[in-house]
């Protein structure tokens, strides 16, 4: 069945994937993007019909009452993402990742379906040794996991939302992030030759941006099962260290030369394994592999040279 999409943030990371699976799955897709980072990532999509862009900023609720009226389903990417950014403006960081949540899902009708992708960093600080399910209390650390936690409640608290909480994305995208791990620690590996890593037993899952894509077009297709609850969406077999993640890219350049020295912290203390079993469960399994990832990864690395990609 198509749909009308609208989808806030699509030119980002995430959003320039997904905006071309949601049209290769047949449905009408809107973009709402102010484009803060100067990126032209949607050019290859304007001459699909399907396809409308808007720029403009998701705090404009003028705006986003005329965009969300005008749609069947609502996907809000636009988002200040990763704790270095958040911090560096939290008024923004507030404002853009849960006040025009809020917004535009009180703006919603009930018979919309909106689809809110979160972080399961709002697991926060744990062991490393046990699994954390949809169960697990959310304690997040971070300016940027706690407006996410609070942006999550808020939608799920309404009817009609499906939220998924994602692991760490890895994998190209036209607007390309460096400052996630796989994608940093591979790109190390291909340019720089070395890298030095801090908390290396530190754990946490991790997703191909294209099964993250997949995931949302499921969500769609299975709203009726799915609504109401949200999902850890991740890789099953991808519960890995820093250190085990550093020696499967080592796999792939044998010559990458990798020091574990206390030299840093994670902003979020991310530290545990993830089960997605609920998702299973709802019909959806990732299937692209860390292996998978780094070789496109470092087959992408061949075409760039450094720039100030990253969020970081």
């Amino acid at each position: 069945m198509s749909e009308r999409v609208l989808v806030t943030g699509g030119a980002g990371y995430l959003g320039s994937i997904l905006t071309e699976r949601l049209l290769l799955a047949g449905h009408r897709v809107t973009v709402v993007d102010s484009l803060m980072f100067g990126q032209a990532t949607l050019l290859h999509l304007c001459a699909n019909p399907a396809f409308e862009f808007v720029r403009g900023d998701v705090r404009d609720a003028a705006l986003m009452r005329r965009m969300a009226a005008a749609h069947d389903v609502i996907v809000p990417l636009a988002a200040l993402v990763g704790a270095p950014l958040c911090d560096r403006d939290p008024d923004a960081a507030t404002a853009v990742n849960l006040e025009a949540i809020r917004t535009i899902n009180r703006m919603r009708s009930s018979s919309q379906l909106i689809v809110y992708p979160t972080t399961n960093s709002g697991y926060g600080t744990r062991s490393g040794a046990q699994h954390c399910t949809e169960e697990t209390p959310l304690e997040p650390i971070s300016l940027y996991g706690r407006t996410k936690v609070a942006a999550e409640q808020e939608v799920l608290n309404s009817p009609n939302a499906i939220t998924l909480r994602l692991a760490t994305v890895f994998g190209l995208s036209p607007r390309m992030r460096l400052d996630l791990l796989v994608n940093h620690f591979v790109y190390a590996a291909a340019m720089d030759g070395y890298l030095v890593i801090f908390e290396k037993d530190f754990k946490r899952n991790y997703v191909h941006i294209r099964d993250v894509a997949d995931c949302f077009v499921h969500c769609l297709e299975h709203r009726a099962a799915m609504v109401g609850r949200p999902y850890n969406a991740g890789l099953d077999d991808a519960n890995l260290s820093k250190e085990e993640l550093a020696l499967k890219i080592k796999e792939h350049v044998p010559s990458f030369y990798l020091h574990f020295a206390a030299v840093g912290s994670d902003p979020d203390k991310r530290n545990y394994i993830v089960s997605n079993q609920r998702l299973r469960e709802a019909g959806f399994q990732a299937k692209r592999s860390l292996d998978d990832g780094i070789r496109e990864l470092l087959k992408g690395y061949r075409m760039i040279r450094p720039t100030p990609y990253g969020n970081g």
